[in-house]
């Protein structure tokens, strides 16, 4: 495997701070917001299985899997898989959430890959993220400072960089948010005084938020078969001469 495991493990502790749990609190409106009308056969959440961001979809099975093997059952996953090689059926999958993903692997282009794979034309995928052009990614550059994300800096993929995967794997980008404005802080006093910061970040500098999550829909463009031009020209000729003769 591919995937950073002591990372994606250390990820899964820091949700449970007073910043992650901010970071959680946030995602899990937006991500609801996004999946509640999204309806097919199929939905999985890849990573985080602790984490169920498919609790307001309604699709009949909705699985989550997990990168580990110790605990798969504790942690309420389904699936004990590896992101960069997902155990689906191409074509089979209406729903594919993504939390933070991208950011834990050294291949995450391959993620993406196989996420346009296992989709369904019309799709979708719903992906969560570390800015690391905001305050909290600032601060993992900044000597002297000590980062206060799991994810370093230099390995949180940016949402221009997702973008433009987005349009080699013909993913269409159907909305996305920037969220939790907050400066960085470690305490939950000092969160809870910096709360009108949500509001203002959201209207003066929305690229600045800490975290994003976006979703995008699976264009599967449609073949339409044209005959040549000679078989219309003579069935056009045809039909006049029927007309004629029947005129005569």
């Amino acid at each position: 495997m591919s995937v950073d495991q002591p990372l994606i493990l250390e990820l899964a502790e820091w949700l449970e701070t007073p910043p992650g749990r901010y970071v959680r609190g946030w995602e899990q409106k937006q991500i609801d917001a996004m999946v509640s009308n999204v309806f097919g056969y199929h939905a999985i959440q890849i990573g985080l299985p602790h984490w169920d961001l498919l609790q307001a979809n309604r699709i009949p099975f909705r699985g989550r899997t997990r990168v580990l093997f110790e605990r798969a059952a504790e942690q309420g996953a389904v699936v004990v898989t590896d992101p960069e090689c997902l155990p689906f059926d191409s074509q089979s999958i209406d729903l594919l959430v993504l939390p933070h993903v991208l950011e834990c692997s050294s291949d995450s282009h391959q993620i993406l890959r196989e996420a346009e794979r296992v989709l369904v034309p019309e799709g979708r995928v719903v992906i969560s993220g570390f800015n690391p052009w905001s305050l909290w990614g600032a601060s993992d550059r900044i000597p002297g400072l000590d980062p206060l994300l799991p994810i370093p800096a230099h390995q949180q993929v940016s949402l221009p960089r997702l973008k433009d995967w987005f349009k080699l794997l013909s993913f269409d980008l159907d909305r996305g948010r920037f969220g939790c404005y907050a400066p960085p802080c470690t305490s939950q006093i000092w969160l809870d005084r910096w709360a009108f910061m949500e509001k203002a970040g959201d209207r003066w500098w929305p690229v600045c938020g800490a975290v994003y999550v976006v979703s995008a829909v699976k264009r599967v463009a449609g073949i339409r078969l044209v005959g040549p031009k000679w078989k219309t020209a003579r069935k056009r000729v045809r039909r006049q001469a029927v007309v004629t003769s029947r005129h005569f």
